[in-house]
């Protein structure tokens, strides 16, 4: 079956956050599939099969877990199938865990996903979480599955060194680590991501955290069109504009590999 190593999140190769794509004509077993990604050993590997003319059953794999929501795989399952003719100017629908989720074409490349938001609720910062990041948290909250914090400057989250070892120790499937954009800069916030415990030490662009950023920044900033910076050493951007329970994630994609796989 073909299968496709994305850049995603980014226009050009070699940046972005690297997805595998396996196009599959039935659905597959769950078994077989965690091995295919621990076998690709990316963030997240997306295995996709058409189920209606722009319909297509969807999962995401890390190396270690299933997991129920991927933005940047499904940017480069949403890309794979464009450059591989699936009805062209449609909208394409994924049946996956977090419900349908829609993506659309535009011009010069863009992909829009439509996801759910996780806006996060304010908690007490949790004992050794300070230490763990090597920078003390000015606001803590929960979403579904992450934990967020806001750090004071864009710089501190650039020159974050955790302990990672520490950082799994936290519950939920990832620390969201954020910050406002320094004045003038072309975006409104930046952001890291480590998610230990699903497999990933640090995730370089990820699309899931920003249903959990664009809620937060735009109740900060009064704004609901937004734009992301992941300052991960790949490095990545994200667009995302806020429509009440809903999040428009907007990004480019770019395929760096093109294969078969045989096993």
């Amino acid at each position: 079956m073909r299968a496709f190593i994305v850049d995603a999140f980014t226009d050009r190769p070699f940046a972005g956050n690297p997805a595998g794509v396996c196009l599959l004509d039935r659905p597959a077993d769950a078994a077989w599939m965690q091995r295919v990604a621990a076998e690709l050993n990316l963030s997240e590997t997306a295995f996709v099969h058409r189920t209606a003319e722009t319909t297509y059953g969807l999962r995401w794999f890390t190396p270690t877990v299933e997991v129920d929501l991927c933005g940047h795989a499904t940017l480069a399952t949403a890309h794979v199938l464009h450059t591989q003719g699936a009805a062209p100017g449609a909208a394409l629908h994924f049946d996956t865990l977090s419900g349908v989720l829609t993506a659309r074409h535009h011009r010069h490349g863009a992909i829009s996903l439509d996801f759910p938001a996780d806006a996060p609720t304010a908690t007490a910062t949790p004992p050794h979480l300070a230490t763990a990041l090597g920078a003390e948290p000015r606001w803590t909250g929960r979403a579904r599955h992450d934990l967020l914090v806001e750090l004071a400057d864009a710089a501190t989250v650039r020159d974050l060194d955790p302990d990672i070892a520490a950082l799994a120790g936290f519950s939920g499937r990832a620390v969201i680590v954020t910050a406002s954009a320094p004045a003038g800069a072309d975006h409104d916030f930046v952001s890291r991501v480590f998610a230990p415990a699903a497999g990933i030490p640090e995730d370089p662009v990820t699309g899931a955290a920003h249903c959990v950023l664009a809620p937060h920044w735009a109740s900060r900033l009064r704004r609901t069109a937004l734009n992301g910076a992941q300052l991960s050493a790949r490095g990545g951007r994200v667009g995302v504009e806020l429509r009440n329970d809903r999040v428009t994630l907007l990004g480019q994609a770019v395929t760096v590999f093109d294969g078969e796989l045989t096993a």
